[in-house]
């Protein structure tokens, strides 16, 4: 019999190779911080595959099973982390979210309308560009983005920020194989996740969990996210649990010897509209430094007008399918073009949009290659913030 102790860097990373005994260890594992996750469902390596069924269990793994939180306890266990309203607003919507037209800052979200997702694929399939598509998602580039401010304190001259987004693990097993090769080589301070960890906009999410346990083990030093639209608020637990520290309209202070930062996040403002900026920059002095975390850019304007100095966000995908000279076909957001992809500002405050890693609907890309941001703070002086991608 197998047995695990923490967080085993060599059982996650044997995840993507898909041994049986590895799998079904880390799902067990998983569930206690996962409530809703389905017990009688297949262990399987992707949608596709046939996969092998839990079987009979042992008595210990029974009793494992037998302590996952019931509903009411995470329902409990969400207001004392969140606040009774936040976590009923996010629950309840969530309840109602299989709404395609009509809710959040779109009127239509395609993303919530999976018989068309369908559609795609065999249009792809039939016209031969899906198989090119999907190695073109897989082609991760690194992009590095230098952010020059004067309200950076002096010690933070030099900050790194790995800037990771819209990671979709469920259904980008390539894209995530390729990201796990790529991290070990990364040099940076903190590391940050912008939501959109879960392929589906509803449903069972043990295997985005999953997966992501597997990236988690390849990150170093201090991890914090938001949640996306694609993102349930029952995955709190178990992302926190892994090790990433979640910000849903809060903030944390980083430190250097005598001189800090501010970082802040919110919840996912495109759909369930829950961001709370009043909360997210309680603790935060309105003259030092701050960065926002939010999935979607969408609320540049807000995030200008409360004073943050850089924002960092994804959702766009940078439209995924381009056409040459990464022209976006569709964006699924209301904001500029010019805000959809990269480095941008308004007003005083610097942003950035990053176009992802993994792919939404169907797991193609074209024209619009995934990336993973490091992000460089560099202080100046007596000149106005700029910010450009290198």
């Amino acid at each position: 019999m197998l047995e695990m102790s923490g967080k085993s860097d060599c059982l996650y990373r044997q995840w993507f190779c898909d041994p049986e005994d590895a799998r079904l260890l880390l799902r067990l594992c998983l569930l206690r911080a996962n409530p809703v996750a389905q017990i009688h469902i297949q262990f399987s390596g992707g949608h596709n595959s046939g996969g092998t069924s839990l079987g009979p269990m042992n008595p210990v793994l029974t009793d494992t099973l037998s302590q996952s939180p019931t509903e009411q306890e995470i329902r409990e266990k969400l207001e004392r982390r969140l606040g009774r309203v936040h976590a009923r607003q996010r629950l309840g919507i969530e309840r109602d979210h299989e709404s395609i037209f009509g809710h959040g800052i779109n009127f239509f979200h395609i993303e919530n309308w999976y018989s068309i997702h369908s559609l795609f694929r065999i249009a792809l399939k039939l016209t031969g560009l899906y198989w090119r598509g999907q190695e073109n998602s897989a082609r991760i580039q690194v992009r590095h983005n230098h952010i020059r401010c004067r309200n950076l304190p002096s010690l933070f001259d030099g900050f790194t920020i790995l800037h990771i987004s819209d990671l979709h693990v469920d259904m980008n097993q390539k894209s995530m194989r390729r990201l796990v090769e790529i991290l070990p080589s990364l040099k940076y301070d903190v590391c940050v996740l912008t939501g959109d960890y879960r392929g589906e906009t509803y449903g069972p999410f043990g295997e985005a969990i999953e997966g992501l346990a597997v990236i988690r083990s390849q990150l170093e030093g201090p991890v914090y996210g938001v949640l996306g639209n694609h993102d349930t608020i029952r995955m709190i637990p178990a992302l926190e649990e892994m090790g990433i520290q979640m910000l849903l309209n809060e903030s944390v202070t980083i430190r250097r010897s005598h001189q800090r930062i501010h970082l802040a996040g919110i919840d996912d403002a495109h759909y369930y509209r829950v961001e709370n900026f009043e909360k997210a920059t309680r603790e935060i002095p309105h003259h030092e430094f701050s960065i926002l975390l939010s999935h979607t850019p969408e609320i540049y304007r807000q995030a200008a007008h409360a004073d943050f100095d850089f924002l960092m966000a994804g959702h766009t995908h940078g439209g995924q399918i381009c056409l040459p000279g990464s022209i976006p076909l569709i964006l699924q957001s209301v904001l500029p073009r010019r805000m959809a992809a990269g480095a941008w500002q308004h007003h005083e405050m610097i942003g950035y949009t990053s176009v992802g890693v993994g792919s939404c609907m169907v797991p193609v890309r074209f024209n619009c290659p995934p990336e993973i941001t490091l992000h460089h703070l560099e202080r100046v002086q007596k000149r106005p913030p700029v910010a450009f991608a290198g």
